[in-house]
């Protein structure tokens, strides 16, 4: 909700107001029913005579029937438990993006074409791909979807890696098994900007119970969406084609990160990409 832009925008704003663009004709937003009053005020009245907007709540204790949240569990469910929110309100192909990241305009261009050409297909999903080297920051870890793909752009692997940085010349994780993996900067990674078709939340709605079978008492698990692609690509159920795009990703991971994402706006607005004010 910080505001980085010249009039206040959040980078939530940059985002909408480029998917308006890009042609995408609704937002669907998923947040926690105690912010709903001042989330309806603050933030979805700017939006009006723009575009639709949907709201739908993420829960702790929004699982599917037979299972009970851990009464010590605080932690959200993860990215694809959010996604699985919209199920109710969604029908048509859609993208998924994190509200604390810049993607930049061209991101949704390329994404919002290649969903257009799903709207009578099925199994065929999308994502638009960062090389890592550009996606780290200076204020520490960052946690990043290792993508490998094969000849044709289509992923054959993504893994939620939580301990990226760069260490001398090098950018590094630590994997499951504790061992220093090197990466080379111009690997793909997902920054959680994805497009899918609605037959996933049915795969969704039934993996997340084998992973709650698996997991649910384990208190730091997360149901990643990353986890849930991996699913759908290893079985061959569906594919994944990455999208390359010009665009330049960046986002606050940390407090030191805010004064270089409020320079480079600023020098978006400067150069004509976006009006001095968005809404």
């Amino acid at each position: 909700m910080d505001g980085i832009g010249p009039a206040g925008e959040t980078i939530m704003d940059y985002s909408i107001f480029d998917a308006i663009r890009s042609g995408f004709g609704k937002v669907v937003f998923v947040i926690r029913k105690e912010f709903e009053e001042d989330f309806r005020t603050k933030i979805i009245s700017k939006y009006e005579n723009h575009i639709p907007v949907e709201v739908v709540f993420q829960s702790l204790h929004d699982l599917p029937e037979g299972f009970v949240c851990p009464p010590e569990r605080t932690k959200p469910w993860g990215t694809n438990h959010a996604v699985l929110m919209g199920k109710g309100v969604i029908y048509e192909p859609f993208a998924v993006i994190n509200a604390d990241d810049f993607y930049g305009h061209n991101s949704f261009e390329v994404l919002g074409k290649a969903l257009a050409a799903l709207s009578d297909k099925q199994n065929d999903y999308c994502m638009v791909g960062f090389s890592v080297g550009k996606t780290l920051s200076e204020g520490g870890t960052v946690a990043r979807g290792i993508c490998e793909t094969n000849q044709e752009g289509y992923l054959t692997a993504v893994v939620e890696r939580t301990t990226i940085e760069r260490i001398d010349e090098n950018i590094q994780y630590t994997d499951e098994n504790g061992q220093i993996c090197i990466v080379d900067d111009n690997v793909p990674v997902s920054m959680n900007m994805w497009g899918f078709t609605p037959e996933y939340f049915t795969y969704s709605e039934d993996y997340f119970k084998e992973f709650l079978r698996k997991d649910a008492n384990t208190l730091s698990s997360e149901f990643f969406i990353p986890l849930m692609v991996n699913e759908l690509i290893t079985k061959k159920t569906a594919r994944v084609k990455v999208l390359d795009t010009t665009s330049e990703w960046f986002g606050i991971t940390y407090v030191k990160d805010r004064p270089g994402v409020v320079e480079k706006i600023q020098a978006l607005v400067d150069a004509g990409e976006y009006p001095a004010k968005l809404f």
